[in-house]
């Protein structure tokens, strides 16, 4: 299944909230994710194994740099409120700040200043991590944007948000290793080839 992109009709009468209807999605629909993005609803299913595996792999050079228990924390699911009123995201994998827990916003969403690095593996909704987060994401200044692109088997890096973009977008592909920016807290070098080959469908 892929994701969908859900506009709520109502009556013009009828105040409503996104956020309330996100979470009767969620209520109605256990382990669907959903996510508020432009004024839209982003409504993705649960993962399957190869991406849970590849989430796996990229936490250990996270952690073997020393990304958890310090200054800085690297987190899974953790959501990110966005620019726009009711709009937050939820990246699969987050390098924080550690005193990230002052700085809650609303429901479990947490201030975008806090977060050094966001990244997406992508499922069936690889369009919207690769276009819509993408101006989100520099909207809020979030300053490193990766996207573990398993559909054309690449590992996107983005950095310098500038004014709803990023000024620096470098695609990488299997058998290349890529050094993350000293900015997210610690020196951190992932080896493409090895992450798409754990996201990638065994059959």
């Amino acid at each position: 299944m892929s994701a969908a992109s859900v506009e709520q009709p109502f009556a013009d009468d009828e105040p409503f909230s996104l956020t309330a209807i996100a979470a009767e999605i969620m209520e109605r629909h256990p382990g669907y994710r959903v996510e508020i993005i432009g004024g839209h609803l982003l409504v993705t299913p649960s993962p399957d194994a190869p991406h849970a595996r590849a989430l796996t792999g990229l936490m250990q050079p996270f952690l073997v740099a020393g990304l958890f228990g310090g200054e800085a924390d690297v987190v899974q699911n953790v959501s990110i409120w966005l620019p726009g009123g009711e709009d937050y995201a939820i990246p699969d994998l987050a390098v924080v700040d550690r005193d990230i827990d002052d700085h809650l916003i609303e429901g479990t969403a947490y201030d975008p200043v806090c977060f050094r690095l966001v990244l997406d593996v992508t499922s069936g909704n690889w369009k919207d991590d690769l276009k819509t987060k993408v101006g989100a994401y520099a909207q809020a200044k979030v300053p490193v944007y990766v996207v573990v692109d398993r559909k054309h088997q690449r590992l996107h890096v983005l950095t310098e948000p500038t004014e709803g973009t990023y000024g620096t977008h470098r695609i990488h592909s299997p058998g290349e290793t890529v050094d993350l920016p000293d900015s997210i807290g610690a020196k951190v070098t992932l080896d493409v080839a090895a992450i798409i080959e754990a996201g990638r469908l065994r059959r």
